[in-house]
């Protein structure tokens, strides 16, 4: 249920009250029978969490960006001097082909 603050031009009292959105606007003061105003305040509401922000929108598509890095000149250079796949680039011994 949504917070509206009023202002009293009579006192001056600022004040809180609990409606519905479909609830007429206060008309009286609470303190004096005054005339009242509504007034506009800022809202407590925060977005928390992942998926609220442009930013976190682009987060999907990184995985996708990653493995493009791996086909890369510098990472297809590494892969075959990796010590774990051999170096295929090196001599073959004679002993192989018989």
């Amino acid at each position: 249920m949504p917070i509206y603050e009023y202002q009293c031009s009579q006192c001056g009292e600022i004040f809180e009250a609990f409606q519905k959105i479909t609830d007429m606007p206060l008309t009286q003061c609470k303190f004096c029978q005054g005339r009242v105003e509504q007034l506009i305040s800022h809202t407590s509401f925060q977005l928390k969490g992942s998926g609220w922000y442009l930013t976190d929108y682009a987060r999907k598509s990184q995985p996708a960006a990653s493995a493009s890095t791996s086909d890369s000149p510098k990472a297809a250079e590494n892969a075959g001097t990796s010590p774990d796949k051999g170096n295929s680039t090196a001599p073959k011994s004679g002993k192989d082909s018989t």
